[in-house]
């Protein structure tokens, strides 16, 4: 007897994306980060981790050696761009990390923070974006 198995097509490999979506992008990433210290004059990237609790969102980016007036921090609408230099001899070196923060932030009310080579950042969140107990009657 035979038995008929439903195969369900994953979200992954469905129509709207592929399974190798964003792959070229990892690929391009991982080489331009590989290369970049043959390459002079080369943009690096920066190490950065999110964390976030009820009323903040913390960006913690890895800048060893990265003195505090070479360090740019700009938010433009929800882009967070974070720059640096690092002057090493006579050598410069350039690192970059941007990305869109998931919610609104209070642009007025960000905290930064430089120590020991580790840029902490206080973004905190709109009221419209923290969470509200609703009560029920």
């Amino acid at each position: 007897m035979y038995r008929l198995i439903r195969y369900a097509q994953p979200l992954a490999t469905s129509a709207h994306r592929s399974p190798w979506t964003g792959l070229d992008q990892e690929i391009n990433s991982l080489f331009t980060s590989a290369l970049a210290d043959f390459v002079p004059g080369a943009t690096r990237s920066i190490p950065v981790s999110l964390h976030e609790d009820k009323d903040n969102l913390q960006v913690i980016a890895e800048l060893p050696g990265v003195a505090r007036d070479d360090v740019n921090v700009e938010l433009t609408d929800d882009v967070l761009s974070l720059s640096a230099t690092r002057k090493q001899g006579e050598q410069t070196f350039t690192f970059e990390h941007s990305f869109t923060l998931p919610y609104a932030v209070q642009a007025e009310k960000i905290a930064a923070e430089l120590k020991d080579g580790v840029l902490r950042l206080t973004l905190p969140k709109a009221e419209a974006v923290k969470p509200r107990k609703i009560t029920i009657s």
